[in-house]
C-alpha cells in the first residue's frame, strides 16, 4: 500500500547536494550584505559608567534604548569607570580605542573638581585623550561639567574655559554641562520627581532620561559625522 506522506527521494544524492550548494552560493553573492552598526564609545567616568542605577537604567542603555527609538541602529559601548579622574582617563585611552570603535564621547573631569585638582592638569589630561581619539581620525563628542563656585571665581573661570577651547581645538562636538537638564530646574523640583541619588552627585533613573533627551541629538550629530563620505 503507498504511503501518501512519503516523498520523492530525487531530491538528496550527491548531485541534488552540489545544485544546492551552487544556489546557496549565488544567493550570498546576489544579496547585499549587511550593513555593520556603527560602535560609539562611551569613555567617561561614573557618569556614564552608571553607578547606583540598575542594569538598563544608566547612561549608555538610556542613551542606546533612545538612539534606536529613533531608528538608529548603533551599539554604544561602556568604557565609563566610577571614580575615574582625567589622569586615569588619559591612562587608558588608547587601549580603549579598539578597532571597532567608529566615533566617541568623552566625559570626564567630574572627579577632578570633586578632589579640587588643578584645572591646567586636567586641560593637558583630556588633550592627551583628544589627540589620541585624533590620531585615529575619529569624530568625538566633548561632554563637560562645569566648576562649582565653592573653589573660587578664578578656579571655575579657568576649569569651565577647558570645554570650549578643547572642542575648538580638535573640531569636536561639544556638550558643556551633561547635567544641565537637572541643574536648571528648582531644587525643590527636582526633589519632587526624584531626579537625583541621595548623593545629590549622580542623577538617578528619571534624571538619566532628562540627561539623555539633550545628549542624544549631540550624538545623532556624531554618528552622521562618524559616515563615510559618499
Amino acid at each position: 500500500m503507498r504511503n501518501h506522506f512519503s516523498v520523492p527521494v530525487s531530491g538528496y544524492g550527491p548531485r541534488a547536494r552540489l545544485c544546492k550548494l551552487a544556489a546557496a552560493a549565488f544567493l550570498a553573492l546576489a544579496l547585499p550584505a549587511a550593513a555593520e552598526v556603527p560602535e560609539v564609545l562611551a569613555f567617561g567616568d561614573s557618569l556614564t559608567q552608571g553607578y547606583g542605577l540598575m542594569p538598563g537604567e544608566g547612561l549608555v542603555p538610556q542613551l542606546q534604548d533612545w538612539l534606536a527609538a529613533q531608528g538608529t541602529a548603533v551599539q554604544v559601548v561602556n568604557a565609563g569607570v566610577s571614580g575615574d579622574t582625567t589622569a586615569g582617563g588619559r591612562a587608558r585611552i588608547d587601549w580603549s580605542l579598539t578597532p571597532g570603535i567608529d566615533a566617541v564621547i568623552v566625559e570626564l573631569g567630574g572627579n577632578d573638581l570633586l578632589r579640587g585638582l588643578p584645572p591646567a592638569a586636567a586641560r593637558a589630561n583630556l588633550d592627551a585623550i583628544l589627540s589620541a581619539v585624533a590620531a585615529r581620525g575619529l569624530p568625538v563628542l566633548l561632554v563637560g561639567l562645569p566648576a562649582p563656585g565653592n573653589y573660587g571665581p578664578a578656579y571655575k573661570a579657568e576649569f569651565d574655559a577647558i570645554w570650549p577651547a578643547l572642542a575648538a581645538k580638535y573640531h569636536a562636538l561639544l556638550l558643556p554641562d551633561l547635567l544641565a537638564p537637572i541643574a536648571a530646574l528648582p531644587p525643590e523640583e527636582r526633589a519632587a520627581r526624584g531626579l537625583m541619588q541621595g548623593d545629590n552627585i549622580h542623577p538617578s533613573a528619571a534624571g538619566v532620561k532628562l540627561v539623555v533627551a539633550e545628549l542624544g541629538p549631540k550624538v545623532l550629530e556624531l554618528l552622521a559625522k562618524a559616515q563615510p563620505a559618499p
